[in-house]
């Protein structure tokens, strides 16, 4: 075990709820525990469309990673933030449409780490490192980076659902804007977050979410695109992640577990908080 194995294993812990596992426990994962569990049925106590939003994020990530590897000829993925390994992981994805398509997954979260690797110990274009991806730097220059990731050449960057885990606006900007630097002409970016229709919504999520344990803050559509600025949108641009080309022959999610079976479709009715994104192209 690595130093930073080390430090990370550390930090575990099933009596505080992790972004990681409350994402897994909404796609209907079992990489999660009470704690997690208890966190989410709260947040979706207040916003039920949070659930829709959160499975919906995983089907656009099945999205965007398609159109990279099949339309954009991208072979090359950092996937910062990346969470619990689950159904349609980037690279499972983008090794259907490009079989030696290389991926790098980037988490602090050490129970990602654990799972990651067991499940990619047999995939030699693939690996997970810990990380704290707020220290871009040092995610550019990890040896496992270094070693799957060639950036002479186009790369697609990830913060899916992510820049919302880093609340301070200056530190949110250089962890995308380092990363994004490091892009050759021709790459991409793909990112997420949750937001709100209006600041005031934004910031009742976020204190909802700092009630339940979490590090975060939500933002309106405008501050997230700020993030991005100078990066060209490819179309549809900046939007509701179901609205970025929608595709109902997908493979779908696996079901949700039966105490989240109420507000499983609450989107339909109301969107006050939901999943901002889309992909862009370093010009």
């Amino acid at each position: 075990m690595s130093t930073d194995d080390r430090s990370y294993s550390a930090k575990f812990s099933v009596d505080v709820p992790t972004p990681a596992r409350m994402y897994n426990y909404g796609l209907g994962g079992k990489d999660n525990y009470a704690v997690d569990r208890a966190a989410v049925r709260a947040i979706n106590a207040r916003f039920p469309e949070a659930l829709d939003a959160t499975r919906a994020n995983r089907l656009f990530l099945y999205r965007v990673v398609r159109f990279l590897a099949r339309d954009a000829g991208i072979t090359q993925f950092l996937d910062l933030g990346s969470g619990l390994p689950t159904q349609h992981n980037v690279h499972q994805v983008a090794q259907q449409f490009c079989p030696d398509a290389h991926v790098v997954y980037v988490d602090n979260d050490p129970i990602v780490l654990t799972h990651g690797r067991a499940v990619l110990a047999e995939n030699e274009y693939t690996t997970v490192i810990a990380q704290d991806m707020t220290k871009p730097d040092e995610v550019l220059d990890h040896p496992d980076v270094r070693r799957l990731i060639d950036f002479t050449r186009p790369v697609a960057a990830l913060f899916l659902s992510v820049p919302h885990s880093i609340p301070d606006d200056e530190t949110a900007r250089h962890t995308i804007g380092t990363i994004t630097d490091a892009l050759v002409s021709g790459s991409y970016v793909a990112l997420s977050q949750f937001v709100g229709a209006d600041q005031e919504t934004a910031d009742e999520f976020t204190a909802i979410m700092h009630s339940v344990g979490m590090t975060w803050r939500s933002r309106t559509p405008s501050q997230v695109k700020a993030f991005v600025s100078g990066l060209e949108p490819v179309e549809p641009g900046m939007v509701n992640v179901m609205d970025w080309r929608p595709d109902t022959a997908q493979p779908p999610l696996d079901p949700v577990d039966p105490a989240l079976q109420s507000v499983l479709g609450a989107s339909t009715e109301r969107e006050l908080a939901r999943e901002f994104g889309g992909v862009l192209r370093k010009p």
